[in-house]
């Protein structure tokens, strides 16, 4: 069967995914909403904004859109899975009350608790005076402060000292930096650990994992300066054996899947695992509802099987037939920033060293915040573009990338030189 696909979203992460998306015979025609200047020249971008259902929807039908791809988490959140699918139109993505377990880290706390799901010791708080009261008896630093709703990647404060935990919790609660988002805070013990990210494919039923990865979330290297929303990923995870994976299965994956069919929130799409490796063994920091940004960038890669099939076989629940297979190939993305970023930065400055598809040899670009204009890429976000290359090792990956990295140029260019090391 030929397809007519929409994928909503207009980062790096949706650039990642409709590359592969465009790999399969099936793929006819792929739109992108609202998309940035290189999915440009990979799909048809529509100028609809990512929370906007009504218009999604309508678009969808006025095309005979065969299916949506629901990327983002705010519109998951929102419930646009729920109102493509009241509409006939076949989604892939988790409805909004499956979504809750990215959307609401006071749900996803309590239900690992609930359920026995190994993760660091928390306390969940609605007033900023009851909080601080706690921390102070506590008295035990860093001190994580989550922000309970969705933060852009930006609610969690690891607080060194009880003066940064006092700001943290003002600003969210008090403040309200991150609006309703911090109407309730969890605050948690600080764990360590190598971390580990699992994007998985579920249908509710069946759960399979995908190839591991490691993010590197702070802005400079050797992990300094603020956190990001990721500066480079690499795939395989060196610290993620197969006995780990075996025993995240047992403890972690398999009962997060039954947890939520048992609240009546049955999970459908990609579901997300992090995960820190302490010294207790394998615990969860966070879920997504969604493909990470920029994990994706280095996972679906090293994918060999066709990805509108297995998004078929989760929308139709029938993954646990659906046969998945994985090249062994390292992958490395290294992101490349505006100055300034996480901070403030500056748009619009042009790019050099792509070609007229925003590519270039030896290297895959996949495009998060670039707008093109008279055949010119320009920046138009923080991040700017994810230089992704393959290798049999992850030296040779690496290597090929940050060759392509610097031949790449704008006035401002950040990245870090550390990834994967």
């Amino acid at each position: 069967m030929i397809m007519d696909i929409l994928v909503i979203g207009g980062g790096g992460r949706e650039h990642a995914i409709i590359r592969k998306l465009k790999e399969s015979p099936k793929a006819t025609r792929i739109y992108c909403a609202p998309g940035n200047g290189g999915i440009s020249k990979d799909a048809v971008c529509v100028d609809i904004p990512v929370t906007d259902i009504d218009d999604i929807v309508q678009f969808s039908k006025e095309k005979n859109i065969d299916m949506v791809v629901v990327a983002p988490d705010d519109p998951l959140a929102a419930g646009m899975v729920d109102a493509l699918e009241s509409a006939g139109i076949p989604a892939f993505g988790p409805r909004a009350n499956a979504a809750a377990i990215e959307s609401s880290k006071v749900f996803s706390k309590n239900l690992m608790k609930q359920y026995n799901i190994p993760t660091a010791n928390y306390e969940v708080f609605d007033r900023s005076d009851v909080a601080l009261d706690y921390i102070k008896r506590y008295n035990q630093y860093p001190i994580v402060i989550k922000a309970d709703g969705l933060a852009l990647g930006k609610g969690v404060i690891i607080a060194a000292d009880y003066n940064e935990a006092k700001n943290a919790v003002k600003s969210i609660m008090e403040d309200k930096v991150f609006g309703a988002s911090g109407n309730q805070i969890v605050i948690e013990e600080f764990i360590t650990g190598p971390e580990v990210s699992v994007l998985a494919f579920t249908d509710g039923k069946c759960i399979k994992p995908m190839v591991s990865s490691k993010d590197h979330k702070r802005a400079l290297d050797h992990d300094k300066g603020l956190n990001t929303g990721g500066m480079g990923t690499i795939s395989p995870n060196p610290y993620y054996t197969s006995e780990l994976a075996e025993e995240c299965m047992n403890t972690i994956f398999l009962p997060t899947v039954n947890a939520m069919n048992q609240e009546g929130r049955t999970f459908k799409g990609c579901l997300y695992f992090g995960l820190m490796l302490t010294k207790d063994g394998p615990k969860v920091i966070e879920y997504n509802c969604r493909f990470g940004d920029p994990e994706t960038q280095v996972v679906l890669p090293r994918l060999k099987t066709d990805l509108i099939d297995i998004f078929e076989a989760v929308i139709d629940e029938r993954i646990v037939e659906q046969k998945i297979e994985w090249s062994n190939n390292a992958c490395a993305c290294v992101v490349m920033t505006s100055g300034g970023y996480p901070g403030t930065y500056a748009k619009g400055i042009e790019i050099t060293g792509l070609d007229e598809n925003g590519q270039m040899e030896e290297a895959t670009v996949y495009h998060a915040g670039t707008l093109c204009k008279e055949g010119k890429y320009y920046t138009n976000g923080g991040r700017v573009l994810g230089i992704t290359a393959l290798g049999k090792t992850l030296e040779e990956a690496l290597e090929k990338a940050y060759t392509a990295v610097r031949k790449i140029q704008f006035d401002g260019v950040h990245y870090r030189n550390d990834i994967g090391k």
